[in-house]
């Protein structure tokens, strides 16, 4: 998979695509946004949390947060995690 090529993609399907990086631990609790997200970790571990469900999507694996629905991010791990994020545009 082309890593490098995910924030052209991402904007050719409508989204914004960022990189977030987290310290070992960190945690982001019961956000919810007004538009679709996707997620994608690049290094690390990255748990997400939504719907009842905890997601532990592989590098390189994306994730589509609709809406409106509630989620957790966490690094559970011991090193950082590098992950992209993009909003959908409206």
């Amino acid at each position: 998979m082309d890593l490098d090529g995910i924030p052209d993609a991402w904007c050719a399907r409508g989204f914004s695509c960022d990189i977030w990086t987290d310290p070992p631990g960190q945690t982001w609790a019961d956000f919810v946004h007004a538009v679709d997200e996707l997620v994608m970790p690049i290094e690390g571990v990255v748990q997400l949390e939504m719907q009842g469900r905890t997601l532990r999507p592989a590098i390189g694996e994306e994730v589509f947060i609709p809406a409106g629905v509630a989620h957790t991010v966490r690094n559970p791990g011991r090193s950082r995690s590098r992950w992209y994020y993009g909003y959908r545009r409206r």
